[in-house]
């Protein structure tokens, strides 16, 4: 059953994230940050976590979040976090939850969906050009704010 997340499954999605983040090259797990993460996540009109869950145990998830495309003249959806349990994969659960996460969206306005995948995550790639998605001539780049106190 896939439905929206709540406070009480924060526990097992960091066991979700940890595993995501292990797969990572440019992520490190750090349960403090990811909890302060889901938490915002959880508290925002703008966002929506979305698990998979068995006998009420969280089996997978997915988060997103609305942001503003210039390119799109409205609302495009921004997808991370797709994480399943490695015994529960290649049994739809995935699919199931990009489609779910991408209807919320459609509820919001958003005009497409983006996502990040680790250049080195053949697997990962490899599910979501099966589901439909399209590599871009895009990169992404990222830089880290100093902190106040190490300027």
């Amino acid at each position: 059953m896939i439905q929206p997340a709540q406070h009480q499954d924060i526990s097992e999605m960091l066991l979700l994230l940890r595993q995501l983040f292990g797969i990572e090259e440019d992520f490190a797990f750090d349960a403090e940050k990811q909890r302060k993460g889901l938490e915002l996540l959880l508290g925002s009109p703008d966002a929506i976590i979305m698990v998979a869950k068995e006998d009420k145990t969280v089996m997978a998830m997915g988060t997103a979040q609305l942001v503003i495309s210039t390119a799109e003249g409205g609302p495009s959806l921004l997808i991370e976090d797709v994480v399943v349990r490695p015994d529960r994969q290649n049994l739809g659960i995935g699919a199931r939850l990009l489609q779910t996460l991408g209807e919320w969206g459609a509820t919001k306005g958003a005009r497409r969906m983006q996502l990040l995948a680790d250049r080195s995550n053949a697997p990962a790639r490899g599910f979501y050009q099966h589901a439909g998605w399209q590599q871009t001539q895009l990169i992404c780049l990222r830089k880290f704010h100093r902190e106040r106190n190490n300027t």
